[in-house]
């Protein structure tokens, strides 16, 4: 079996911030608005994938929340099973596996000091601008002013050893080291006895996930920042990244 781990936003689908041109579907309302997309190619791509689940198995792996995940629909059917919060919890047909994520939490027992460190920092920041979020007793998420100084004043009073640090915009996260993609996809290839596992991604969450595959596909604004191993690579970016990855997954998918 071929399991084919994904991340989603930037990866498969993009909000209504990035011009992906004209030939597009909407796959997530959030408040009655329409914020996210995929093109019309990544759709007919995705009905091909789904039409070889016996030959490859398409895992969604994202740091989203399973309510910020339920609300995409790509249009190809629900997903068997679906990785969210950082792979901290496993959808198995829209459920909630609770054996996976009590075995989360025992993985993150020793960061939790450092978890609860980052919470008492942040709440008292005031360069922070939004809630500050324990997600699911996870990881720790908000947004910032200044994030880039936000992280390096939390890098200096935690223990890297434990947990990571990292922003992505405004957004700020702490995530423990145990807690990362790659462990998500060492899991899973246990759980279903995958006999190959591609993942692709496009941001500092989909680094460890990528290396942990037998092969994957970087998105190339990724592949410039970071230095990836040999096994890591970037699709022809002539289409979007989310096109050109599909193809290389159909092509790997059917042998050719």
């Amino acid at each position: 079996m071929i399991v084919f781990h994904t991340d989603l936003d930037n990866t498969l689908i993009y909000s209504y911030k990035h011009d992906i041109g004209e030939q597009k579907r909407c796959v997530e309302v959030y408040q009655g608005r329409e914020i996210s997309f995929i093109t019309q190619e990544t759709y007919q791509l995705l009905q091909r994938l789904s039409e070889q689940k016996s030959q490859i198995l398409i895992v969604p792996t994202t740091t989203r929340t399973i309510e910020q995940y339920q609300r995409i629909d790509l249009g190809v059917g629900d997903p068997e099973y679906a990785l969210v919060c950082n792979g901290g919890v496993l959808l198995v047909n829209g459920k909630e596996d609770a054996e996976w994520y009590h075995d989360s939490l025992e993985r993150i027992r020793d960061s939790k000091s450092e978890l609860e460190k980052a919470l008492k920092f942040l709440e008292s920041d005031t360069r922070r601008n939004f809630e500050l979020r324990f997600i699911r007793e996870l990881f720790v998420f908000t947004k910032c002013e200044e994030p880039e100084a936000v992280v390096e004043e939390l890098r200096k009073i935690l223990n890297g050893d434990m947990v990571d640090v990292f922003h992505n915009g405004v957004k700020v996260y702490v995530v423990p080291r145990t807690l990362d993609k790659a462990n998500a996809v060492e899991r899973f290839r246990r759980y279903v006895k995958a006999d190959y596992v591609i993942a692709a991604g496009d941001s500092e969450f989909d680094i460890p996930m990528l290396e942990a595959a037998d092969r994957g596909i970087a998105a190339p604004e990724l592949m410039q920042r970071h230095p990836f191993s040999e096994k890591v690579q970037c699709p022809s970016m002539e289409k979007l990244f989310a096109e050109a990855l599909l193809e290389t997954v159909c092509g790997i998918s059917t042998g050719d």
